[in-house]
């Protein structure tokens, strides 16, 4: 099955990626696109999934997006990747739990060519390096067409964590490449997006 791969060079927009993104769904719904990943940066933003609590934003003074994703508050800001994807279950395995796991993969096998050491959390969903961590998971599925994506920290500014409780954990339990490794990996978005590739492939 051929996937469309998108990769933006300039941050965009949150609000702009979404329509993008639940365009995406309804074509892939009716037949009339490809899946899609696409692997992007946003400016700073802070969105809520649908299980947020207003106590978990600390800084009131900051705008929160509410989504229709699964999840608590996160943030998003330059430095860190997100890989957005609308993947077609309906031909594959409609397994969500085994579409997790994909995901989960695929990130630990994409660190470990960074020389990091990542696993998975059976009670918290996301990836941790040590007990900080480093990737969150964020997903919707509709008629089994699995949508929305991950994001993986790279270089950015992890202060900015502090205003909320991020995920639901103490905002100071939050690492990045730059943090575990002290290098900003370059042109590495290919690799990423080929071990996605490789393990959907599986399903």
């Amino acid at each position: 099955m051929s996937i469309e791969i998108k990769l933006s060079k300039k941050p965009i927009p949150y609000e702009k990626a979404m329509l993008f993104l639940n365009k995406r769904v309804e074509d892939v719904k009716n037949g009339d696109k490809k899946e899609l990943i696409w692997i992007l940066e946003h400016p700073k933003t802070y969105t809520a999934g649908v299980s947020f609590k207003q106590n978990e934003v600390i800084d009131k003074k900051i705008k929160i997006i509410k989504t229709n994703r699964g999840g608590k508050i996160t943030l998003h800001n330059p430095g860190q990747k997100i890989i957005y994807f609308v993947i077609n279950l309906n031909p594959r395995k409609k397994d969500i739990r085994k579409f997790i796991n994909t995901i989960e993969t695929s990130i630990i096998e994409f660190l470990k060519i960074l020389k990091i050491n990542a696993k998975k959390d059976k009670k918290n969903i996301g990836i941790w390096v040590k007990e900080k961590k480093i990737a969150a998971i964020g997903l919707r599925v509709s008629r089994w067409i699995a949508f929305h994506g991950f994001s993986i920290n790279i270089s950015n500014n992890l202060e900015e964590y502090l205003k909320i409780v991020p995920c639901g954990l103490d905002n100071k339990k939050i690492t990045s490449v730059l943090t575990e490794k002290k290098i900003i990996p370059k042109n590495f978005e290919k690799k990423l997006i080929n071990i996605f590739i490789k393990n959907i492939n599986k399903i």
